[in-house]
This record gives C-alpha cells, structure tokens and sequence, in this order.
C-alpha cells in the first residue's frame, strides 16, 4: 500500500503539527468540557453535535443514531487505499466528579477524556486539515459513543466498514512506554452462580450445602484453568452471597473476567468454564457468559503497518517497539475479521479511567505528525 513518504515530508508534517498545536488545544478543551460518561445522552448528544461541525471542515459528517447515543460516520475523500479510522468519544467517570474539567500542570493536560480518547480523536480532525485530499489516502472515520461498554451499539459499523478497507488505524493512546500497539488480548465476563442449600448453622449445619465453600472450591478450579505462559487469565473478581452469618449459604454468584491472546485460548478458557462442575454433593452451578470481544492479534499486515510507523518515528527520534497489552479496544473487531489493524496512534498520556487522566502536551506534535505522515504513507 502506497510508496515510501520521504524524510523531508516528515518534517514538513511535524511543522505543520508544531504550527497547529494551540488550534488543537483549544478544539481538546472544548471538547474535554462537555463531560460524555458512556450512557449519558445528553452530554453525548451535545459533544456529537460540536463534532459533526467541526470534523464538517475535513470531510462528510453522516450521524447515525444508534441507543447508545449518535455514531457520527465521517468521509474524507483521497486516493486509494481505503483506511478505516476508529475513535470514541464517551468516558467513564461519571458527570460532576472531575473538580476541574480542565486544568494544565507544566506539561500534563489534566481533564476526562484528555488521554482516552478525546485527545486521540482530534489527532484524526487535524491529521486530515493537514493532509488535504491530495496527500492522504481514502478515509473512513467512525466516532463511537459506547466503547467504555463494550461498544454493543456500535459494533456492527465498525465490522461493516472494516470489511471494506484496507487498513484501520486506531487513535487510542500508545502504551505506558509510547509504542504503538500491535496485540490486545481479547476477553468475557461471565457469571458463575452456586445453588447450594439453607440450615440453622448452629442447630443442624449438617443439613445445609454451603454455597460459599463450593465457590471457594470454584475460585481454585479457575485458577487452575489459567495458563500463565500463554498469559491466560481469569479473574473471579466479584463475589456476592449469603444471608446473615448463622444461616449456612444457599447462594453465591462469581463474576468473571477472562482473556486471552489469541482465538484459540479464548475458546479453551470458555470451554472451561461452562465446564465447571460442582464438589459438594448436592450442589449446583450455572455459567452464563461468553469470550466475546476477540482478540487483536499481531496480523502480518499489522506487523506491516507497524514497520510504517516505526520508520516514521525514527525520523522524528522516536523509538518504537510493538507494543502488546492487556486490554480491549474496537481494533479488537476488525482485526478478528482479518483486517491489517495498528493502534495506539494517539497522543502519549497516562492514569485512564482516574480522575488523574493526562496527557503531555509536549509529545502532541511528533504523535500528530506520526498519525499524519502514516495516513500520507498509505496514499
């Protein structure tokens, strides 16, 4: 896909970002003040409607409602090849919690969204001012409202338009150490309920089934189904039962989370877990849930992708590894359909989903620019 950008047109583009720094933080603060926790609509709606007149300026805005709030789908025409970018707009702390939505600190850029990902979507609103039809590929951006949820709502656009690009870019925020993101594991949550039955712990203990017991015997059978090479985890993390402390427990219920790197692991971690079966006689165990984001796995025309951004990077002395994580993001989807898909393009920053969310505004060019230069390479 596409030639080689040279050196000189790198620099060009980390001037360009140098230019357009102050223009780029003002569109962030405005943006950062209208506070969008996932679900709440009304915020969700008005920060929509902010986008959808200033991503006008770059291309078409085509809003979809959808009921976790409006997708806005928007179309940047260039040339060929077809590139998909992923962004999302909601947040997690709930309205009223940040004592300032906005606050600068030397070089951290303090506010709900800064880093995840209201600071990565703008990098798609100014990477595109910056490239103009003629220097940039096709491009299809899609910002999401419900991605801190899991993105039910919006995972069939996202899929959809997957299947018709070339690439996806993925503007979450790099790693803790500033690399792109190759590899996220995908995962589940599941609900493990344990039946057991009620007695007078004092008068005839012998007659109950203790529903806790049995889950702390299910808790170590969890464990146990981990494979700590392959970095399968599952985390029986939330546990709720019982009644009062003299009656023997009739009922607990685990909640679950599961990952895993690859497809494979994630259909064996499943796999166990419907399979849990009971130690205490007479008890009982129902499993619901399923392994149901998969995982990003490194594509070779990820790894392709990446070897773009690094030799980007490197003349802007950037030093870029691939990077793998833990957790999710909407590129989890389009790389299971086989799509070549790189994240972690956005902006550096750290401490999301806190009320210490951050980015550092002196890393906010050479990322543009980054963005930038791999959307001219592609073209």
């Amino acid at each position: 896909m596409g030639a080689m950008i040279e050196p000189d047109a790198i620099d060009d583009l980390l001037q360009h970002a140098r230019e357009r720094e102050d223009a780029y933080l003002a569109d962030l603060e405005a943006l950062v003040r209208i506070e969008t926790p996932s679900g709440h609509l009304p915020g969700l709606e008005r920060a929509a409607a902010w986008m959808t007149d200033a991503f006008g300026a770059v291309g078409v805005v085509s809003p979809e409602a959808t009921p976790a709030g409006p997708l806005l789908r928007v179309t940047a025409p260039g040339s060929a090849p077809r590139v998909l970018v992923l962004a999302h707009y909601d947040t997690v702390q709930p309205v009223g919690s940040w004592p300032e939505l906005w606050r600068q600190d030397g070089d951290r850029i303090f506010g709900p969204g800064t880093n995840d990902m209201k600071g990565g979507l703008l990098f798609a609103l100014h990477a595109l001012a910056m490239l103009g039809p003629e220097r940039r590929p096709t491009v299809e951006l899609l910002l999401t409202p419900d991605e801190e949820v899991g993105s039910a709502a919006s995972r069939p656009a996202i899929e959809a338009a997957a299947r018709q690009a070339d690439a996806v870019l993925v503007l979450e925020a790099p790693t803790n150490d500033g690399d792109p993101k190759v590899a996220r594991k995908g995962g589940g949550r599941y609900r493990v309920t344990v039946h057991g039955r009620a007695a007078h712990q004092g008068v005839e203990p012998e007659k109950g089934i203790n529903a806790v017991v049995e889950a702390a015997h299910q808790v170590l059978a969890l464990q146990a189904a981990e494979d700590l090479e392959a970095g399968s985890r599952l985390g029986a993390n939330v546990i709720h039962g019982g009644t009062v402390v003299n009656v023997v427990a009739d009922r607990v219920t685990l909640e679950v989370d599961a990952r895993a790197w690859t497809l494979a692991e994630g259909a064996r971690l499943d796999a166990a877990l419907h399979a849990l079966a009971p130690v205490l006689p007479g008890a009982r165990l129902e499993v619901e849930g399923a392994f149901e984001r998969p995982p990003m796995e490194a594509l070779p025309g990820t790894m392709a992708l990446y070897e773009r951004a690094r030799r980007i990077g490197a003349t802007m002395g950037l030093e870029l590894a691939p990077g793998r994580v833990g957790g999710a993001s909407d590129g989890n989807f389009t790389a299971a359909l086989g799509v070549a898909t790189l994240d972690g393009l956005g902006p550096v920053g750290f401490a999301d989903h806190t009320r210490e969310e951050h980015l550092l505004r002196s890393e906010i060019p050479r990322r543009l620019a980054l963005f930038a230069g791999l959307l001219a390479d592609l073209a």
